[in-house]
């Protein structure tokens, strides 16, 4: 008999994303921005495209002799979400965000680059799996590995908590008929919020629920503040940090692995 809630094909092919088991490597790198996966491939050792279906675009291959994924999300905390439930289904074990941000404190500029260690919960989506104090949180060792990678390739960041919206308009304090939203940034300045974001906190949330590592870097395109916008500013920083970050990873779980610890600690990593 058939069930309702089935979306996967005979040969497992995720309903969504198209991706069946072996499509993707357990390092996944999630863009937004479908045309970002090409970007993202074109400094890999080798790369092939599995799939392509509505706004999920995904790519395999190796970067430095590690077996890495890209696949874009879209816009939004729904969509992230389908990424996340399917994406492990199939192999995808470390979920990374490569995406694009507008900040909210005056120090961080257009091509900055921001790591974030929690997000603050206004995407709506993630109300569907938790209670609202569930905390969005990356996993410390992606959040570290986001950082070393940084400090490698000599690119200026800033790392610390965002906030993932619902809404690109109202949801950010964008000129529009909202009455919910007329002092958000303010307080979220206060409160030493970065940026907004639209999928951090759901791809969090439900990495943690899940037991996957995620993280998220983001190039900085726009300050709220200062009323700049310089759409691309910083996206191959963004790009070139992520891939760095998988091959971190992927030697400090070898490390891990030789120690026989689950949790990686300063002293190890040396």
């Amino acid at each position: 008999m058939k069930t309702l809630h089935r979306t996967v094909s005979p040969e497992g092919r995720q309903y969504h994303i198209g991706c069946k088991p072996g499509d993707l490597a357990k390092y996944l790198l999630v863009p937004g921005d479908p045309g970002r996966v090409p970007k993202i491939a074109k400094y890999w050792d080798e790369a092939h495209e599995v799939s392509s279906h509505r706004e999920f675009r995904a790519f395999t291959g190796i970067y430095k002799g590690v077996p890495i994924s890209a696949i874009s999300s879209g816009i939004g905390p729904a969509c992230i979400s389908i990424v996340v439930n399917e994406a492990r289904h199939v192999g995808a074990e470390t979920f990374i965000r490569v995406g694009s941000c507008g900040a909210i404190q005056d120090n961080i500029e257009c091509g900055d680059l921001v790591i974030l260690t929690a997000a603050v919960r206004m995407d709506g989506t993630s109300n569907c799996y938790v209670p609202v104090e569930y905390p969005a949180v990356a996993n410390y060792e992606v959040a570290l590995a986001l950082i070393e990678a940084c400090e490698e390739l000599g690119y200026r960041y800033h790392v610390g908590i965002g906030c993932t919206t619902c809404d690109f308009y109202a949801g950010q304090q964008r000129p529009t008929k909202s009455m919910q939203t007329q002092n958000l940034i303010e307080t979220l300045r206060k409160a030493n919020v970065l940026i907004f974001e639209m999928e951090a906190a759901t791809l969090f949330t439900l990495a943690n629920l899940y037991n996957l590592r995620s993280g998220a870097i983001c190039a900085v395109y726009a300050n709220r503040i200062k009323d700049e916008f310089k759409p691309g500013a910083g996206e191959q920083e963004c790009i070139k940090a992520a891939n760095e970050t998988v091959k971190i990873l992927h030697e400090w779980d070898k490390k891990k692995d030789k120690a026989k610890k689950k949790w990686p600690y300063p002293t190890m990593l040396k």
